[in-house]
């Protein structure tokens, strides 16, 4: 790993452990992985044009009723500036990368939440993400108490919770918990899972799934998994002593719980070893 890449890491793992985490940085972190170039003059640029729309925003203070700070974020953001998504975004990497929707003012609903909710919070609104199966919403007002719903996918379209209870987007009923405010750090690692999907349907693209699994595994919190996931894709890249070292030290760490699935990843581990001969 060279000085860059470890220079960033670090200051993503840092940004990850700050006591109240800045979710746009961390986007936009993400951002520089997927290209090196984008640097601190790429990710000042993101923040002023955050700060640019907001300012866009009428002033109708942190008092207002939700539906009215719905209403002003679909007109600026969804009809103004265009801000919305598409099928086709599914299939671009740059619909992952917050500096890019920026730019391209087209993502996955994630990424035009993370828009959605940072312009709103530079303004004074009463704003949270909501993530849904399958699917990422945004919420003004009081989680518990006062709120509306809406989709920056479709524009800033507000929603009937009571509809999405009945039929959420993969099909499977939605529980009243299921729409709780969703953590900055929550957001982020939902972020790197769908940049790994995207890379994981592409093996000519393994780079990709590979530092979406580094800067996974930077999170405070993570699934433990992505340590086997990463020893993987270090064998399918090649590298059969580091992939087989990994897959050992999972193995290790599951060996109390999961003891078949230890004994499983010690034979591939020994397998990955056969390939140097």
């Amino acid at each position: 790993m060279d000085d860059d890449t470890t220079g960033r890491r670090r200051r993503f793992a840092e940004a990850a452990r700050e006591e109240r985490p800045d979710l746009a940085l961390l986007c936009l972190l993400i951002g520089t992985e997927a290209d090196p170039m984008e640097g601190e003059a790429a990710i000042d640029a993101a923040q002023i044009e955050l700060d640019r729309l907001a300012g866009l925003l009428p002033a109708l203070g942190r008092g207002a009723e939700p539906r009215r700070w719905a209403a002003a974020l679909a007109d600026l953001l969804g009809e103004r500036c265009g801000f919305r998504g598409s099928p086709a975004d599914y299939r671009r990497l740059e619909s992952s990368l917050l500096g890019e929707v920026l730019r391209r003012r087209r993502g996955l609903p994630i990424l035009l939440s993370v828009v959605w909710m940072e312009v709103a919070r530079r303004a004074g609104a009463p704003v949270y993400g909501v993530a849904l199966p399958g699917h990422f919403v945004i919420g003004f007002g009081e989680p518990y108490g006062s709120h509306v719903l809406a989709d920056p996918f479709d524009g800033g379209r507000q929603l009937s919770e009571a509809g999405l209870l009945v039929a959420g987007a993969t099909g499977a009923p939605l529980t009243p918990s299921m729409f709780s405010p969703a953590e900055p750090l929550e957001i982020v690692l939902r972020v790197l899972n769908n940049i790994r999907a995207w890379a994981a349907a592409r093996p000519e693209r393994s780079e990709v799934q590979l530092w979406a699994v580094d800067l996974s595994l930077l999170l405070p919190s993570h699934p433990a998994r992505l340590r086997y996931e990463r020893a993987e894709l270090l064998v399918e890249r090649g590298d059969f002593v580091g992939g087989a070292r990994e897959m050992e030290e999972y193995a290790e760490v599951i060996d109390a719980l999961e003891p078949t699935v230890a004994q499983s990843v010690r034979r591939e581990a020994r397998a990955a070893r056969a390939m140097l001969n």
